[in-house]
């Protein structure tokens, strides 16, 4: 049997069955020689010298959005070259030269030691390897440790890359159709988890079947009354200028209101807001990237930047203009507006990435726990490690017990208020 016809003989069931707290269970198959995994293991830290292979193998290797080339090449060049991290990326290949994964890691210098992590991690919803289809069927639990421990030898050999701990975060447990082999180390759950739901043909037949008809009654009351502003209108950013305005807006919008709510403002960090800026206007991003709005008259009432990769849309940031109109839920009326636009291109899924918030659980079908590997490497490093563990534990129960939840998100909101007062 060719390779092809073995890949396609295997079912989501074949591939792997994954549960949250054992390894995945595999089913492989027998490949030729040249599709047996090989010893044959690179470290780049110049992401041009990968770029082409790694373009290449995106277009069909089981990954998300974060870990295209587009998106962490634009994350090293404002954010992570500013703090002195050095990418990282492991590509390994089968016999026959294929490529079979690209770990896309990253070290990074900290106070307290030097941090092993995946690039572009902390604005990345989901991290992890960019894995061939068929890597499930063909890497064992322990041939994949022996592989990850091979990465770790030749990532420590040099120099500027040596490491004091490891810190993974926000891993799915499963990546495409097969279970994330970094499930294989000691993880623990993530604060959080995400939320998709799975897309179909028809706008009206999904949106009939997610929603009551007193939801749906509610929702089309609360449109006339936006409409009493002026006319409702779903927009999509088609030229750079238009792209760069709703982005500048949509960022001063969330900064606002994260400010409101006690939160720190991801778009004060160094290189941020031109990280998103860049993404939104370059040539070379704008197919990733769909930036939209509600305008109800002259205002912009509801604005998003997403992306889109492969056969999902990724709901990444929204905001909503703080006014009178906020109370009719424009924000709500631009999500189903841009489920209906995922539908309308033919995408399969609509992704709501990380977080647990209350309209994720209502419009989603599936939920995806993310876990995190913490691990000790130097004398240096085991504090670092210890705290990172103790606060993952520390956020998760937080985020995890509901009462808890809400005297936090009290708390910040009134801190929140307090700093916005006129001094």
């Amino acid at each position: 049997m060719t390779r092809a016809a073995q890949l396609q003989a295997l079912s989501d069931e074949d591939v792997v069955v994954a549960d949250a707290r054992s390894a995945p269970k595999v089913l492989r198959p027998e490949f030729a020689p040249e599709h047996v995994l090989s010893a044959d293991l690179s470290i780049h830290t110049d992401l041009s010298a990968v770029e082409d292979e790694w373009r290449r193998f995106e277009r069909n290797a089981d990954c998300t959005a974060f870990q295209s080339f587009d998106w962490l090449s634009t994350w090293q060049r404002h954010i992570g070259r500013r703090q002195g991290i050095t990418p990282v990326i492991a590509v390994g290949r089968y016999a026959g030269g294929e490529t079979a994964l690209i770990l896309p890691l990253a070290v990074e210098p900290r106070m307290s030691g030097r941090r092993l992590c995946w690039l572009g991690q902390n604005l990345c919803d989901y991290t992890g390897p960019l894995l061939a289809r068929d890597f499930a069927a063909c890497a064992s639990r322990d041939r994949f440790l022996e592989i990850w421990r091979d990465v770790l030898a030749l990532i420590r050999r040099d120099p500027r890359t040596r490491y004091d701990w490891i810190e993974l975060e926000k891993m799915p447990y499963r990546i495409g159709r097969q279970a994330n082999p970094f499930t294989y180390l000691d993880v623990a759950l993530n604060p959080s988890g995400a939320h998709f739901t799975r897309l179909g043909d028809s706008w009206e037949k999904f949106y009939f079947d997610k929603r009551s008809s007193a939801t749906r009654r509610h929702d089309r009351t609360k449109r006339r009354r936006l409409a009493a502003f002026g006319e409702v209108r779903f927009a999509s950013c088609t030229d750079v200028d238009d792209a760069r305005r709703t982005t500048e807006t949509l960022m001063r919008q969330k900064s606002r209101a994260l400010t409101r709510r006690g939160i720190s403002d991801v778009f004060a960090r160094p290189g941020c807001r031109e990280f998103f800026l860049d993404l939104a206007t370059n040539p070379n991003t704008r197919h990733l990237v769909h930036i939209s709005r509600i305008e109800v008259g002259t205002v912009w009432a509801a604005l998003n930047l997403g992306v889109v990769f492969g056969d999902c849309y990724y709901h990444v940031v929204a905001s909503y203009e703080d006014c009178e109109l906020a109370r009719f839920g424009p924000g709500a009326l631009h999500l189903r507006e841009l489920m209906a636009h995922a539908i309308g291109r033919g995408l399969k899924r609509f992704d709501f990435t990380i977080g647990d918030e209350r309209y994720k659980l209502e419009w989603s079908d599936s939920h995806l726990k993310l876990c995190n590997h913490v691990a000790a490497a130097t004398w240096r490093g085991r504090p670092a490690s210890a705290w990172a563990k103790v606060r993952n534990s520390i956020k998760r129960f937080i985020k995890q017990t509901p009462a808890v939840w809400r005297m936090v998100n009290a708390a910040r909101s009134a801190i929140g208020s307090l700093r916005a007062l006129p001094r």
